[in-house]
């Protein structure tokens, strides 16, 4: 499988297709106790902040070991401690867009929403790979395990 073939593939074969996670969504009130709970119990990365069904924000792992470490009231509500507005996807933009937005942001997960802004999946790098794996296995199975890699030394006697 060329690389073309790969760019192809990631420019016209949506976010739907890469295997996205049901959204887990919680309302703004919600203590951050209940949140950690959720996210313990659900085995989850992230959870969805919508009020109204709309996304409002996102509270991740990341956030979580934040308010831990400051030792922050765990009875806040979650709108206090969430990253408001997170960066979206819609569901049919491409795999592409996913991988350029993630790139940029250093995100590890994308919330997807439709037009009115509620959600309707999160597309996550695990995802992705999933996707590329299950679609062009012999180009990832037989990749070196180091890009461009180049001995020190000659093999053999």
């Amino acid at each position: 499988m060329r690389t073309v073939d790969i760019e192809l593939n990631l420019t016209t074969e949506t976010v739907d297709q890469a295997h996205p996670a049901e959204p887990l969504c919680v309302d703004p009130t919600t203590p951050v106790r209940d949140v950690l709970r959720l996210l313990k119990e659900r085995s989850t990365p992230s959870i969805l902040v919508c009020r109204d069904g709309v996304l409002v924000g996102i509270f991740t792992e990341r956030d979580a070991l934040r308010v831990m470490a400051g030792r922050s009231d765990l009875d806040m509500p979650v709108e206090r401690v969430m990253v408001p507005k997170p960066v979206t996807l819609c569901a049919d933009e491409t795999i592409a867009v996913a991988v350029q937005r993630m790139s940029k942001g250093g995100y590890r997960r994308l919330p997807i929403v439709d037009r009115q802004g509620k959600p309707t999946g999160v597309v996550q790098v695990s995802g992705i790979v999933h996707y590329l794996v299950e679609h062009f296995p012999k180009t990832v199975y037989n990749l070196p395990p180091v890009a461009h890699q180049a001995m020190q030394q000659r093999e053999g006697p």
